[in-house]
């Protein structure tokens, strides 16, 4: 395993102007990627001494960047991958994840998870899809802290910023790792980076989906596409108000549904609250002004 000293920074590459479709999604693929490549030096190796990475590669367009950039990172030997399927998961995640691995030179271990989720949900045999796929999810980022203590690796994330805004993902699961080199970029430049990092069309170009249910979807989900949302998501942050984006050709009903998610999923975005007793507190908001416009009704 590489030392935090041994770990050598990659040359800045040359900056060329590239069309932007929406410029409030203007972004520059090959920066990101040096960039990214870096924060994963600076912050596993340098900072924390690991120069080894365990990936949750679920076969999506997400966990194929993260480990791409962990490769450019740390070197394809000193990166794991691990498959998790579970026994309604749709086989070619189970490829796709393979693919993955095998276009990355990487190391990718199959474990599956149907024995580990239907301990519990044997004993909850009404669970809804939502619930299976949290559960899932839990057991897939305890699997992954593990081999990281096994191996002497960091976990890192894969989720991205259309998604943490939203609420989309599992809280203590999918968003756990310590690192995530995606979580401030939108699934619309998430895919570019995929592209400029030369991972497998197969994985770019297909519909996301969390492969709960077959023929479930991501945007399905949601209830609006991922570039619609993501243009409607940086225009707000922004600082656009909904009326002016709407001039820009977003309906109220879009708006209004994307808003609703980002205000109702806070809470997701936080560490556990403790009550203040204190004025020492650690990263505590708990009667302290926090951002929350309604009260929070997503609790997965």
């Amino acid at each position: 395993m590489p030392r935090a000293g041994t770990i050598k920074s990659m040359p800045l590459p040359v900056i060329r102007p590239e069309p932007q479709p929406d410029r409030w999604l203007a972004f520059h693929a090959p920066l990101a990627a040096w960039w990214l490549t870096e924060f994963l030096r600076d912050e596993a190796g340098r900072k924390r001494g690991m120069g080894r990475a365990v990936i949750g590669v679920s076969g999506g367009v997400d966990s194929a960047v993260s480990a791409a950039l962990a490769v450019r990172a740390f070197g394809p030997e000193n990166v794991f991958g691990f498959l998790m399927p579970y026994r309604i998961s749709s086989a070619d995640s189970l490829a796709h994840g393979h693919l993955v691995c095998e276009s990355l030179g990487i190391e990718g271990r199959v474990i599956e998870i149907t024995g580990m989720v239907d301990g519990y949900l044997g004993l909850e045999p009404d669970a809804a899809p939502a619930r299976i796929g949290n559960v899932c999810s839990r057991c897939r980022a305890n699997i992954l802290f593990d081999q990281s203590a096994k191996l002497g690796a960091l976990p890192i994330g894969t989720g991205n910023k259309t998604e943490r805004l939203m609420g989309y993902y599992t809280w203590h699961g999918d968003d756990s790792p310590p690192l995530n080199p995606l979580g401030d970029l939108y699934k619309t430049q998430v895919w570019c980076l995929a592209r400029e990092l030369g991972l497998p069309e197969e994985v770019v170009a297909k519909a996301p989906t969390a492969d709960l249910v077959a023929g479930q979807t991501d945007e399905g989900d949601l209830g609006i596409s991922y570039p619609r949302a993501d243009a409607i998501l940086a225009r707000s942050l922004g600082g656009l108000s909904p009326e002016a984006i709407e001039r820009d050709g977003y309906s109220e009903a879009e708006i209004r549904l994307v808003l609703g998610k980002v205000a109702r999923t806070h809470w997701k975005r936080n560490l556990p609250t403790s009550a203040l007793l204190t004025d020492t507190s650690i990263n505590d908001y708990y009667l302290r002004a926090v951002d929350y416009s309604m009260s929070p009704t997503d609790q997965s």
